[in-house]
């Protein structure tokens, strides 16, 4: 017989095997290094190098620390390599320590092929572990997971982490990620225990013209059938997984004019699929900013979509119940982190918040409860709290 609730869970795993060297960094220096990264990779892809744009790659080269050679994974002072696979983008005389005399003999993007790659270094195993806890204790029927590396990496997690101890099978057998447009691979997907296959997934990647797409990383819909055996066996359920554009770096108006055309894409999407008839949805995911945000207007003011924070019963995580936020220390304007539902599945909700066990919590880990498996900040399962919400399905 099959169930007659279902939970649908939204988590930020932070990466789960291996994370940009650069974001592990304070803010400040990993800000300019991602800058100066995409900065650069932007303008290899000229057709033609004129002298302004080859005195700027020699200038972020300087910056990236890739004058004098490639760069290495070994060195712990480098971020990033210059991978080069045809052709030939410098010249390097000898006897030159400064890197001043390095010169740029590429004239365009025809010249050579090559790129700046972000290194990454390995997370901590017991993170691994404790994100793998997380997931387990929540024990959702569909997760939505941001910041995944790709889905062979998210799959070999689900696999080798999340077992069922009666059956000796993978908890989540159905396991999606397209990867996105963030170059740091950094994307956005879904598990789904057996009883909901993925039934169809469409990728926005492309929505926006070539240069300036709309998505960040992407706003995939995952869509799925309720299981025979249930009242809504046969109808569809449709997950909408997103990750906004973040204020890392400062939240300057272009930040927050990026986030509402994000909002308002993905507020389209929704209304969309409403329009083809179908009821339940779920739009969830690290939106990047605050309930009560400009940016995030046309999603939680212009749709019918409601923020599970509106379920009763609600429990926060919080013992003193003083921290709504979902990400850091739980603060007001931490709260980032959304699970939305239609109409017809909040009329079906019933509980319904914030599970912080894999969560640090303050300097000394001691703002709200976590795993005795986390006994320090670089062992924690992610900065941000999973988010979940259950369904009657009678």
């Amino acid at each position: 017989m099959a169930a007659q609730t279902m939970r649908i869970a939204a988590y930020n795993v932070e990466n789960l095997f291996s994370r940009p060297r650069a974001m592990n960094r304070p803010e400040p220096i990993a800000v300019e290094i991602l800058r100066a990264h995409a900065r650069i990779n932007e303008l290899f892809e000229r057709e033609t190098y004129t002298a302004e744009v080859k005195a700027e790659i020699l200038q972020l080269l300087g910056e990236l620390r890739l004058l004098r050679d490639d760069g290495g994974a070994t060195r712990t002072s480098t971020f990033v390599v210059l991978r080069r696979i045809r052709g030939r983008l410098l010249r390097r005389p000898r006897n030159d320590p400064d890197g001043s005399a390095v010169t740029v003999v590429a004239d365009g993007r025809a010249d050579w092929t090559g790129w700046v790659e972000l290194i990454k270094d390995r997370i901590d195993e017991r993170a691994i572990s404790n994100t793998a806890r997380v997931i387990d204790e929540v024990g959702a029927d569909i997760v939505g997971v941001v910041e995944a590396e790709d889905r062979l990496t998210l799959a070999r997690f689900t696999d080798s982490l999340l077992i069922d101890d009666a059956t000796g099978q993978p908890q989540y057998p159905h396991v999606m990620v397209i990867d996105g447009n963030d170059p740091r691979g950094i994307d956005v997907g879904v598990l789904a225990r057996a009883a909901y296959p993925l039934a169809l997934m469409r990728s926005h990647i492309d929505d926006g013209p070539h240069g300036d797409r709309v998505f960040s990383r992407d706003c995939p819909e995952y869509w799925f059938t309720f299981p025979a055996g249930t009242a809504l066996a046969g109808e569809r359920l449709v997950v909408l997984v997103n990750h906004f554009k973040s204020k890392f770096g400062g939240n300057n108006p272009a930040s927050i004019a990026r986030r509402r055309r994000q909002s308002a894409r993905a507020a389209e999407i929704y209304t969309e699929i409403r329009a083809a008839g179908v009821d339940h949805v779920v739009v969830l995911g690290d939106f990047n900013d605050t309930p009560d945000s400009e940016a995030l207007a046309p999603l939680l003011a212009d749709t019918d979509l409601t923020d599970i924070a509106a379920v009763t019963p609600f429990d926060d995580g919080d013992p003193d119940e003083e921290r709504p936020g979902t990400f850091g220390n739980g603060t007001k304007s931490s709260k980032i982190d959304y699970l939305l539902l239609s109409p017809s599945l909040l009329s079906r909700a019933t509980g319904a918040g914030i599970f912080r066990k894999g969560v640090w919590g303050g300097v000394h880990g001691t703002l709200f409860p976590h795993f005795d498996t986390i006994e320090a900040d670089h062992e924690a399962a992610s900065d941000h709290a999973a988010l979940y919400v259950d369904i009657d399905l009678s």
